[in-house]
């Protein structure tokens, strides 16, 4: 091995290695296991979110596969219609053509060859993480088969009457001129107003005054609603208003869902511009009334005057032609929520439009049905809570979008508007009887990119086909993905499985939080804290990260601004930790939260944790240079190596655990903790005394050593797969392992140890003794090279036989030349001493420490524990609380009580003692 661990050289020799060796393609086993990896735009690159769900999915199936399982991860990516059909769009701008002057397929080649060129970038990103997918079946939301699927599904829900065209309000994009869905629209909090109009009664001198924040869009009122128990109103029931600047008359009408408190009471109701008003409509047949075009000015519907204005033109006119007429009441600051569409940067308009639409009823009790009897199953489980919630309050779904990129509508219409659907023009032509004197135009819209890839986990299997894919890997094992999208996506895909297959789409759906910044803010170009995974673990200079977070931006003081936060939290840059330590991290970082917070504290732990590993096996390929005898457990094992097979039993045991409760955070902190300490701190310390070539525990010793370390890595493999990978080949002469990579090895199986019992209490005694001289030693500040004395008082049976197995340990651990029982007569001198449960370990002080330092640091110490004895001790006078109390922690609690008062009397005896030195 090399002496310096270098993560980039081993990356990049391993990774290509793997998937040139076909390692990821599933081998044959009896069971299977397979996630399917949520599919990233094509467009995309690699974000941190990105990075922490294949961090887990790889731990997942590398576990997995080393169980013996024939694992597919799958692997693709989707088309995203409106993102990629604008980043083409801005390309061929620059070259001043539009789509429209190119026509629909020239555009959609366009497409295609972009794709080919540079729309794969991220499948690369994934590779640099070390994706241990099965690169031979990776899949295109817009391939061949898959467009397939989508076709037959759609036309299999519009025969049976679950897909069908109509005229609703839809959230419109006016600059991208397309329906889009709830999930890019962002409400943007804005300061605003709220405009006061009155509305005079039809023949009456009275008005009705009625607060509205989109003055513009009173062209397309068709009621003002009041609360039907509204005393100052119940005389308007039935009567009309006449609305101002159009000459029409409209009803007063009561319904409850007015709030009598907020405002005038009084609510404009304009039912094809705003999608509670249109629920009101709805339910009162009021006309729905469009007055805009597809780019959101006001069309022919409203007077002459106000054609062809803007939104924001109309508004500023029809305040001002209220003020001119003394029907404005009033102006009121008010602070709103404004949908923005999130890629055109525009207010999204509630639109009045034909759109084709899933009947989503039918669909939704199937779906809550599998997770409420348990086939499927929420890790966490409180975000069942959401997913029954959506369901239960679950609208029709516009699916269409007037795009060209994507899966266009298998829908043809007739001169007259009616509409056929069907695989293709020729089956439609044959099922209603067309002849060819039928001119029948195919439907222009493509499908919302949700509806593709809600059948992605059969779809990419083969499906409508019932092939070995299929029947193999479906259902699916496990989902991993954000809270983000459960309403947009994972709902979906257990309708369309339902639906399309009987089957659910798979067991287990592992919901991960979202990855925030080391502020807890969410990560975002505009904020200029978007941090590149590859930046993390290749390094990057800071005018390269600032170029980096700055690009493009129009604003120049907000570009300074996140120059200036970029510069004060990387003022070196970002150095380069490595792709396994990135893994660890965000595997660490897996908690039950909604959010994550990215630690860079923690990052940097990890890449010390995998240079501390490297360094342990450089030791034992040091220290052991031929292949040692198998280890036989059942054979005379010295205390230390029963200790170390003991807690590597246990770590196995709890490893399993956390990866069935996908608890990764708890299962990083077991391996860190056994690795880190037992292993490198305790074990090979301990074992340095025993590989000599005299002693009688050398063989044993050495067949330990290699045995536990061979297994720790299998453990650590599936979260840190390179480093592991490379060490497994530099220790298979010691090993003789006949696999040719780690990734191919066996999970290591469980071992019956002999009693364990004296081992343990043994290695407990070496670690606590130790452990209290180390802490006197470093706060006292007495230096590692200086030799000392340890006396030992209070000593029972126990710990003198503990003392004579560790003698020669702990004087090397400790650095003490002589630790020794008290003489019964002799006279301790001056010293520093720590409980350690009944023992008390005593530092000779005489020519080692100043007096002034040690008084102060033994006061310090007792003032922290009388504070911890005090507190208890109130609790433990507090009736109510002892009358409530379980007994065992009662027990537990006093028992404490009692070890803190002796501890106090031995602080303040040291403190007596230290006066006379």
């Amino acid at each position: 091995m090399e002496k310096v661990y270098d993560p980039a050289k081993i990356e990049a020799h391993w990774g290509p290695h793997w998937e040139k060796s076909g390692y990821g393609i599933p081998q044959q086993a009896q069971d299977a296991y397979c996630i399917m990896i949520p599919p990233p735009n094509v467009t995309g690159t690699l974000h941190m979110g990105h990075g922490f769900q294949a961090a887990l999915m790889d731990s997942l199936i590398r576990y997995h596969r080393m169980q013996g399982y024939q694992t597919l991860w799958q692997v693709g990516t989707d088309h995203a219609g409106i993102a990629t059909q604008m980043v083409v769009e801005r390309q061929l701008l620059q070259q001043d053509i539009t789509r429209e002057s190119l026509g629909r397929d020239a555009f959609l080649d366009k497409v295609w060859a972009w794709k080919q060129e540079s729309g794969n970038r991220i499948t690369g990103q994934f590779r640099r993480l070390g994706a241990s997918v099965d690169w031979t079946r990776e899949r295109f939301t817009m391939d061949e088969g898959f467009s397939s699927a989508v076709q037959t599904l759609f036309v299999k829900l519009y025969n049976d009457k679950l897909i069908y065209r109509g005229q609703k309000l839809v959230n419109w994009d006016p600059k991208l001129q397309t329906a889009i869905s709830d999930l890019e629209v962002q409400n943007v909090q804005k300061s605003g107003h709220m405009w006061h109009l009155r509305y005079p009664v039809t023949d009456s001198e009275e008005q009705i005054v009625v607060a509205t924040t989109r003055p513009e869009t009173m062209f397309g009122d068709a009621a003002v609603c009041v609360h039907p128990d509204d005393a100052r109103y119940k005389h308007l029931h039935g009567k009309t208003v006449e609305l101002p600047l159009t000459g029409r008359t409209i009803p007063i009408i009561p319904d409850d869902s007015v709030d009598a408190d907020f405002g005038t009471g009084c609510v404009k109701i304009t039912p094809a511009h705003d999608f509670n008003d249109h629920q009101v409509g709805l339910k009162h047949k009021l006309p729905m009334l469009n007055i805009m075009t597809k780019t959101a000015c006001m069309n022919d519907q409203v007077p002459k005057a106000y054609r062809g204005l803007t939104r924001e033109q109309a508004r500023k006119a029809v305040v001002r032609a209220f003020d001119d007429a003394n029907l404005l009441e009033k102006i009121e600051p008010h602070t709103l929520n404004v949908p923005m569409g999130d890629r055109s940067g525009v207010v999204i308009e509630p639109y009045l439009t034909y759109q084709w639409f899933v009947h989503c009823k039918p669909l939704a009790d199937p779906a809550l049905a599998c997770v409420r009897d348990g086939r499927i199953r929420f890790f966490p489980k409180n975000y069942e809570n959401t997913y029954f919630h959506w369901l239960e309050n679950i609208e029709d779904w516009c699916i269409s979008r007037q795009l060209w990129w994507g899966h266009r509508i298998p829908a043809w219409y007739d001169e007259d508007g009616n509409h056929y659907v069907g695989s293709d023009e020729a089956s439609v032509r044959a099922a209603h009887n067309l002849g060819p004197d039928c001119k029948l135009t195919q439907d222009p819209d493509v499908l919302d990119t949700w509806f593709s890839s809600g059948l992605w986990p059969f779809a990419t299997l083969g499906w409508p086909e019932k092939s070995i894919d299929l029947s193999r890997y479906f259902p699916t094992n496990t989902l991993v993905t954000g809270h983000d999208i459960i309403f947009y996506w994972v709902a979906r895909m257990i309708m369309m499985s339902l639906y399309a297959t009987g089957e659910i789409p798979f067991r287990d759906v592992y919901i991960t939080g979202l990855i925030r910044d080391e502020n807890n803010d969410k990560m975002s170009k505009s904020k200029g804290n978007i941090i590149d995974p590859l930046d993390l673990i290749d390094g990057i200079a800071l005018p390269d990260l600032v170029e980096k977070r700055t690009y493009g931006m129009m604003q120049p003081e907000l570009a300074q601004k996140i120059r200036q936060a970029t510069q004060k939290t990387f003022p070196q840059g970002i150095t380069a930790h490595g792709t396994d330590a990135l893994r660890l991290t965000f595997c660490a970082l897996a908690s039950t939260g909604r959010d994550v917070r990215f630690d860079f504290n923690r990052l940097g732990g990890y890449r010390n944790f995998c240079n501390k590993l490297w360094n342990a096996s450089r030791f034992i390929l040091g220290q052991i240079d031929h292949k040692p005898a198998p280890l036989d457990e059942q054979s005379s094992l010295h205390f230390t190596h029963l200790w170390l097979l003991n807690r590597l039993e246990e770590t196995k045991e709890a490893v399993a655990k956390h990866y069935a409760n996908y608890r990764f955070d708890l299962l990083v902190a077991a391996l860190y903790d056994f690795v880190w300490h037992d292993y490198c701190d305790w074990a090979i310390e301990t074992s340095k005394q025993l590989l000599v070539a005299d002693h009688a525990h050398q063989r044993t010793t050495a067949s330990v050593l290699v045995t536990v370390l061979d297994e720790t890595l299998r453990l650590l493999h599936p979260t840190i797969p390179f480093i592991t990978e490379e060490i497994w080949q530099n220790i298979r002469p010691l090993t003789g392992a006949e696999d040719a990579s780690i990734m191919l090895s066996a999970w290591p199986k469980p071992r019956t140890l002999p009693d364990a019992s004296h081992a343990l209490q043994t290695m407990s005694w070496l670690t606590r003794t130790t452990v209290a001289i180390r802490t006197m030693r470093a706060e006292m500040h007495i230096s590692p090279a200086q030799d000392m004395e340890i006396i030992l008082t209070g000593m029972s049976s126990t710990d003198i036989q503990s003392l004579e197995l560790c003698l020669p340990f702990i004087r090397t651990l400790a650095k003490c030349s002589v630790i020794r029982p008290k003489n019964p007569d002799e006279t301790l001198p001056v010293c520093a001493k720590q409980t350690v449960e009944s023992l008390t370990v005593h530092i000779p002080l005489a020519g080692l420490v100043d007096k002034k330092t040690e008084i102060n640091r033994v006061t310090k110490q007792q003032q922290k524990l009388q504070k911890q004895y005090d507190s208890l001790a109130k609790k433990l006078d507090n009736a109510k609380y002892l009358a409530h109390a379980p007994q065992d922690v009662l027990a537990e609690e006093k028992q404490r009580l009692q070890t803190w008062t002796t501890r106090l009397q031995a602080l303040s005896d040291h403190l007596s003692a230290l006066e006379d030195l």
